[in-house]
């Protein structure tokens, strides 16, 4: 059977709202378009990473054998993957090295009852249209709607895989029903924080600091936090502060004191308990692509350390 697009949408996971093109290919946005139009005018980077398909994914029960879609990519920066997920167990990996800008892809999956799992690039903008199935589907249910904000370890730049970022790493365990709006390059600016109308997230989560840790004021991370529970009050925040990073280790006090600083912000606040990101990660180049972010090797490991934290705080 093939899915019209708003079937296409009880699917879809990690959108804040949906648009169709012209030739029909559905667009996800994890940003709202007030934000998106701030990024449009704040820096080019951000500009263009705002419409990665940045922790996207489809999701259904099945006992279909054969699923494929249209796709077309329509900015990209580093290339990754789109990854199948069967029973939480990786299947397939189609790499955007191996396939054009436009084209189809087409996943076979073994026979029976399953969770199937497939996430899209994280690291370009990936549309798709015709998804089809060959056999009938249920939707899934997930666990409570999360916000996750921060730069592009959090986008999910370094594994080079798209299913392989932190943050999926660690949500295959969590399952949270999330929005990831990491962006390469994002650093505490309180302006690209708005009230999204009609989206109330349960949880937040803030990972970021690697790329303002030579600031020489903290007010622009104060700032952040005024803004921040302004909007959503009470609502839980987790802050995880920088990995540890092995390209600058001249500057590594700079990190360490940012780090303290950021702690002793965030502990005004009862709703925001903390995760040190340098125990998150093992301080060897062998965990990181560029000492920077980390590889595969490094997100799955950080993966894994953010969930045993998430559980010790009960977060």
């Amino acid at each position: 059977m093939k899915l019209t697009n708003e079937q296409l949408k009880g699917i879809y996971f990690g959108a804040y709202f949906f648009e169709e093109t012209a030739d029909g290919y559905l667009k996800a946005n994890q940003y709202s378009k007030a934000q998106m139009a701030y990024f449009d005018t704040a820096l080019e980077m951000w500009k263009e990473r705002c419409d990665a398909s940045t922790a996207k994914t489809l999701e259904f029960v099945t006992e279909a054998t054969e699923v494929s879609f249209d796709y077309k990519l329509i900015w990209f920066c580093s290339k990754d993957s789109f990854d199948l997920y069967v029973d939480e167990e990786l299947a397939a990996i189609t790499k955007l090295d191996d396939i054009g800008e436009e084209g189809k892809i087409v996943f076979n999956m073994k026979a029976g009852k399953k969770k199937v799992t497939i996430y899209l690039p994280c690291d370009a903008t990936a549309i798709i249209k015709n998804f089809e199935i060959n056999d009938s589907y249920e939707t899934v249910t997930k666990g409570p709607k999360v916000l996750w904000l921060g730069d592009s370890i959090t986008q999910g730049y370094g594994p080079l895989r798209s299913s392989q970022s932190y943050v999926s790493v660690a949500n295959r365990i969590l399952d949270y029903d999330i929005i990831n709006q990491g962006i390469g390059g994002y650093v505490y600016d309180k302006k690209s924080l708005m009230k999204m109308e009609g989206y109330n997230p349960e949880k937040i989560i803030v990972a970021m600091g690697t790329n303002q840790y030579g600031t020489e004021s903290m007010i622009d991370i104060e700032e952040y936090y005024e803004t921040l529970t302004g909007i959503y009050g009470n609502t839980p925040i987790l802050c995880v502060t920088p990995l540890w990073r092995g390209d600058h280790l001249e500057e590594i006090d700079k990190l360490i004191r940012f780090c303290e600083e950021l702690k002793k912000i965030v502990a005004k606040y009862p709703n925001i308990q903390v995760v040190e990101g340098f125990k998150l990660v093992p301080h060897f180049e062998e965990y990181f692509l560029d000492n920077l972010h980390p590889n595969k090797l490094g997100t799955e490991v950080y993966g894994r350390n953010l969930v045993r934290e998430i559980e010790r705080l009960g977060f």
